[in-house]
Parts: structure tokens; sequence; C-alpha cells
């Protein structure tokens, strides 16, 4: 890594990492405003959300300066751009949270239903999920990021499954069918934040090893097709 290239990876590294705890923190705090019925915790999100939007722009002013200074190539220049690829993941996770705090402020003001446990532990599973991609991204440990790539499938099946008891509740009770609806939309949004995770991971890897293993799993399966 060339040294003059090392202050502005050092400043996107620090601001990545106040980010990811910005949005673990939105994300904690819209779905338990969701749990809760808590339309006031739900109505800080969207406030919230604006410091994830100003470190976003950071990151990519950072990102923009050591370009146009230092002209980095080769290790450094990816190194900058998959740190700049983590900016944006973490941005859509903010936007996320965002989303599943209108799903909580529209739920607190019709009549309560039961939120499934599966909805339960899909959410905690995804955050989870973000907290091992930023781990994995603290400690450039590619093993660990490819470890978490592997849960995306099992994201994926737990989302079907939440959807088909909200069907299944609509069906019996058509009367709720606003709330199923919001239930089905915090799933997707859940659904989502596993798969920034993911993308998060992936540019861990990149980092780290220097190979980019984006839709690699659809390429083999194009190859052996």
């Amino acid at each position: 890594m060339t040294r003059t290239v090392e202050p502005f990876l050092g400043e996107v590294t620090a601001l990545i990492l106040r980010m990811g705890g910005c949005c673990e923190a939105i994300l904690a705090k819209a779905l338990r405003a969701l749990f809760e019925r808590n339309a006031e915790l739900a109505h800080e999100v969207r406030h919230d959300d604006l410091e994830i939007d100003r470190l976003d722009v950071a990151i990519d002013e950072a990102v923009l300066r050591s370009l146009a200074l230092q002209s980095p190539v080769a290790d450094d220049l990816r190194r900058l751009l998959a740190a700049n690829d983590i900016g944006t993941d973490l941005e859509r996770v903010g936007d996320l949270a965002r989303n599943i705090a209108k799903s909580a402020v529209r739920l607190s003001e019709r009549p309560p239903v039961a939120i499934p446990a599966q909805l339960e532990a899909l959410a905690v599973e995804c955050q989870a999920m973000l907290r091992e991609a930023l781990d994995a991204f603290v400690h450039r440990d590619a093993a660990r990021a490819r470890a978490l790539m592997a849960q995306d499938d099992r994201v994926d099946d737990d989302q079907d499954r939440v959807i088909r008891l909200a069907l299944d509740e609509i069906r019996v009770h058509p009367d709720q069918y606003q709330q199923e609806v919001d239930l089905i939309l915090v799933a997707k949004h859940l659904e989502r934040v596993a798969d920034h995770a993911t993308n998060i991971a992936e540019s861990v890897i990149l980092l780290v090893e220097g190979r980019n293993v984006k839709h690699a799993e659809k390429f083999a399966r194009s190859a052996g097709a």
C-alpha cells in the first residue's frame, strides 16, 4: 500500500465503523418500535437515518479525494472501491430500517395482531449477520466473511416461512390484511438487510484477497448447466 493513500484508507475505515455502528443501532430501534408498538420510537428512526446519509456522503468524498489527488492503482484502488461499496450497502441498511419503522407506525395505529415468533427470529438472524459482516471488516477476516455468505439461503427460506404464515392469517382473518401486509414488508426488508450484509462480506473478501466473488455462485451454476 502506498504511504500517500494510507490516510485516505484510514479515514474511510473510521467512517465505515461509525456508519456500521449507526446502522446496527437504527435497525435495533426500528425493530424495537415494531415489536413494542412504539410509534414515538419509530419516528426517531427518520432523524437517525440522516446521520447515516451524512456518513455515506463523507465516505464518497474521501474516496473521490483520494482518486483525484493520488490516482491509486492496483491494491490501493481495489481497497478504496471496496470500502466505498461497503458504505453504499450500509446506507441502504439505514433506508431499510426506516422502512421497517414506517411499518411500525402503521401497525401501532391499527388493531394489534400477533407477531409470529418466526419474524422475531428472522430479525435476530439478520441483525447478527450485519454484526458479523462488520466484524469481518474490522478484522479483515475473509474466512468469517465466507461463513456469513453461506447463511443467505437460510434467511431466504425463513423469510418465505414468515410470508406464508401472514398469507394464512389473511385467509383466516381478512379484516387483518393491512397488518399482515406490513409484517410481510418487514420480512422482506429484513431479508434485504441480510443481502447487504452478504454484499459487505463479499467486499471484505475483495479487500483481503483481491478476489471478486460477487455472483460467483450464479456463474458456477451457469457453467455447470
